[in-house]
């Protein structure tokens, strides 16, 4: 491993191996940090559309094509008495344009991609300290993951912090994570061989399907199982499993109550014990700081509901791509790249927050105190400048009647009333994260647009660019 490198990046998932990707791709030096030996096992398999267009930027979309996971034209809610789907074709794409994916093997494509565009991928090493000089991180000193005693130092320029959960600098130097008082919940989960197809949908759809107190996912995936989730709060999930005795059992009581999973697993055979997740839902109170970003899990996380976590993550790797390259290449100022970064990287989690907690609060049947608790508390409302997200909602809108109709429903919702809207995602379907990402000067954040030519960059909005009118 080298002993200095120009830009060092904690993590391999895909948050990390998109910035080191795309940093290398434009020419920087990249040294990318794991502290697990690849593949390894990771939840998250749902995919987003919005993910398309990055994994085509690091030049991965062929690669992911010819693999084989399974393509996923959609969603189908049962949610409480309703039912709908989503298609992602009615989005404006054609196509395959996103998978359910083992992660696994997802991962591991994503990071040697990265290697193969000149990233330096060391894995099986922890990051145990970090170096500063006048609050700039400088060094990493680490550690072998399964040799502790196999140790070493590594400078650096700049850092992108991508190392998950685990948030080296959030949780051990900043310690500014922060918990949200909603979405407080437990997801359960196990695999399971020889389940049905949906019968109704887009093919290869998750299924979400509400119980009562929580909802299930189920995942089609390549190699025959399926994942199925449970999501339920905290509190509830740990009373259900003192009655019941345990994990298992809670899952269980729950599936009995959910016709559609019942169907769907009603040949099959669970092969896989249970996995459990809990505090899940947290922000950091910055992303930035002098010489560093932070990215992916690492900076935050919402609720699995609506499949979010890889879309945040590799846009939020992009942004640190384009941000330290700009920097280094001296286009812009290190203060203001990460104003912009901050900025952009906390509307997309902000509008996302807002667009789960209106999804959960359309449940009929308000009697029922999971989905009560999925609401934005006042705490939530006043740590958010919930007016401005909702004008970076209605500015994605296509039209003014759309518009009127979105801004009934979720003025409504910010205000703490019931929206009673069966499905929020058939209207907001229209609300698409590249018509309010700034990639125009009109949409200029700290007069900062994201450009893709010549090169992946930030761009300054008040400088024209030569060769066009």
């Amino acid at each position: 491993m080298r002993t200095a490198t120009q830009i060092l990046v904690i993590g391999g998932g895909p948050a990390g191996s998109t910035a080191a990707g795309l940093l290398a791709k434009a020419g920087h030096q990249v040294t990318l940090l794991e502290r697990e030996k690849f593949p390894r096992y990771h939840i998250g398999e749902s995919i987003l559309p919005s993910c398309r267009p990055i994994f085509e930027q690091l030049g991965v979309w062929d690669k992911l094509e010819r693999h084989g996971f399974q393509p996923k034209g959609g969603a189908y809610f049962f949610w409480g008495p309703e039912e709908w789907e989503v298609r992602f074709n009615d989005l404006g794409s054609d196509g395959t344009n996103a998978w359910q994916v083992v992660r696994a093997e997802f991962d591991q494509l994503l990071l040697d991609h990265a290697e193969e565009l000149g990233v330096e991928v060391v894995q099986g090493v922890s990051v145990r300290e970090l170096e500063f000089e006048d609050g700039r991180p400088v060094a990493a000193h680490w550690a072998g993951t399964k040799e502790p005693s196999v140790t070493g130092r590594i400078g650096f320029d700049y850092l992108v912090d991508a190392s998950g959960r685990a948030g080296v600098m959030s949780t051990k130097y900043l310690r500014n994570r922060k918990w949200h008082t909603v979405f407080r919940n437990v997801a359960a989960w196990s695999y399971w061989k020889g389940a049905k197809q949906l019968d109704r949908g887009p093919a290869g759809a998750i299924a979400v399907c509400s119980v009562p107190d929580g909802w299930f996912w189920a995942i089609p995936l390549h190699d025959g199982t399926m994942s199925v989730g449970l999501v339920t709060g905290k509190d509830d999930f740990n009373r259900r499993r003192t009655e019941l005795g345990g994990i298992e059992e809670v899952y269980q009581a729950a599936m009995a109550q959910c016709p559609a999973v019942l169907e769907l697993l009603s040949d099959a055979e669970q092969v896989a014990g249970m996995k459990v997740e809990q505090d899940y839902s947290y922000v950091a109170e910055q992303f930035t700081g002098p010489g560093y970003l932070i990215s992916g899990d690492a900076a935050c996380f919402l609720d699995p509901l609506l499949s979010t976590g890889v879309h945040l993550a590799t846009y939020s790797g992009m942004l640190a791509a384009a941000a330290i390259s700009s920097v280094v290449s001296g286009e812009v100022g290190e203060q203001e790249a990460w104003e912009f970064y901050g900025t952009v990287y906390r509307q997309a989690y902000e509008r996302l927050l807002v667009l789960v907690s209106v999804f959960y609060e359309s449940y009929r049947g308000k009697d029922h105190h999971f989905y009560n608790a999925q609401r934005l508390s006042e705490a939530d409302r006043d740590e958010l400048d919930l007016q401005a997200a909702f004008n970076r909602i209605v500015t994605g809108v296509a039209d003014l009647d759309d518009a009127k109709d979105v801004y009934r429903r979720i003025r409504g919702h910010l205000g703490g009333t019931e929206s009673g809207d069966p499905n929020p995602l058939a209207n907001l379907n229209k609300v698409h994260e590249r018509k309010q990402a700034p990639m125009t000067p009109e949409n200029a954040v700290a007069g900062l647009y994201l450009a893709f030519h010549p090169r992946l960059m930030l761009r300054r909005a008040d400088v024209p660019i030569i060769g066009r009118r």
